[in-house]
């Protein structure tokens, strides 16, 4: 037995989330739906423009593997924090929910931890405005052997491409992962990461044992309409996982192509979902279910954390899997 069934490797983030409508987006020039990468300066303008915050630990694939950590399984997540009061509230956040928080927080240093600045809108979009910090330090000497290399499933975000340090980071994570006999895997993060970082992209879409992405991304990713682009992944990478915002989702592993059904819920808090989805599946194939199961798991776990704030459940997943008939 491994030390971990699941290991993410990711910006290590946290959320500040306020409430606003669409006149407050346009008057602050903010692109709604999407993650922008800003600087110091726009971090700070835009955080004293929110009203009645609320924080909260994040981060992308940070949030698959605390959803992880709720279910039970043995979980770590490879990121990079300040030694500083949100550097050690993240950490903290990880440890209450038996996760292995893996890298200490560092001492001292210019860049402090991470934060977004995350602005939800009345029809339940997150436009988020990220301060990378000290998350964009990450490098390969925050990848130890004993976690990459002790993990039957690596989930590697797809947004530490855009630092050459991060690229060599995520790249000897997968290497560690699969030549230890385990199974590594990658989020497309959103179609401008994509279309940053295409060739890279398809290259590890052939490379890697499973890859998770909306249709917008695989549509960026091949450059083509969605079926299309699901038959040329379906070619290319060993699991394919198409989720299509609201709609049933696609999951194909070689001959085998099954469709998860959705259950429409008017979001409170929309982006998480893809998040948590990666949990509800990664959860399922790490406990040795069919990959139907799985994919119904992840639209399970999604519809949870869509309903309330945050990008992290408040429910029992556990529980709403046996209700379904999953356990």
């Amino acid at each position: 037995m491994k030390r971990f069934q699941v290991v993410g490797i990711g910006n290590a983030i946290v959320d500040v989330i306020s409430e606003c409508d669409d006149a407050f987006l346009t008057r602050m020039g903010i692109d709604k739906g999407i993650m922008q990468l800003i600087g110091a300066d726009r971090a700070g303008i835009l955080y004293d423009a929110m009203r009645d915050r609320v924080q909260a630990p994040g981060g992308s694939v940070a949030n698959t593997v605390a959803g992880l950590a709720m279910l039970g399984l043995r979980t770590g997540f490879i990121g990079r924090v300040r030694d500083d009061a949100l550097g050690r509230y993240y950490a903290g956040a990880f440890a209450s929910l038996g996760a292995e928080f893996v890298n200490a927080p560092v001492p001292g240093g210019d860049l402090p931890t991470s934060r977004s600045m995350i602005f939800v809108s009345p029809d339940g979009e997150r436009s988020m405005n990220t301060h990378l910090g000290i998350s964009a330090e990450l490098g390969p000497g925050d990848v130890a052997d004993s976690v990459a290399g002790d993990c039957d499933w690596l989930y590697l975000e797809g947004y530490i491409y855009d630092k050459p340090k991060g690229k060599q980071a995520f790249e000897r994570a997968a290497r560690l992962c699969r030549a230890a006999g385990g199974r590594a895997g990658i989020s497309l993060a959103d179609p401008f990461c994509v279309d940053r970082h295409r060739d890279d992209f398809r290259r590890l879409v052939r490379d890697l044992d499973y890859v998770i992405g909306n249709r917008h991304e695989w549509e960026s990713l091949y450059q083509c309409d969605l079926p299309e682009a699901l038959d040329q992944a379906a070619r290319d990478a060993g699991i394919v996982v198409c989720t299509r915002s609201g709609e049933d989702v696609v999951l194909i592993r070689g001959p085998e192509r099954v469709i998860a059904p959705v259950t429409a819920v008017v979001p409170v808090d929309a982006t998480g979902a893809g998040d948590l989805f990666a949990a509800g599946f990664l959860f399922g194939m790490a406990t040795g279910r069919p990959l139907g199961i799985a994919g119904r798991m992840g639209c399970i776990a999604a519809a949870e954390v869509i309903g309330h704030f945050g990008a992290r459940p408040e429910a029992d997943l556990k529980a709403l899997f046996a209700q379904a008939g999953l356990a």
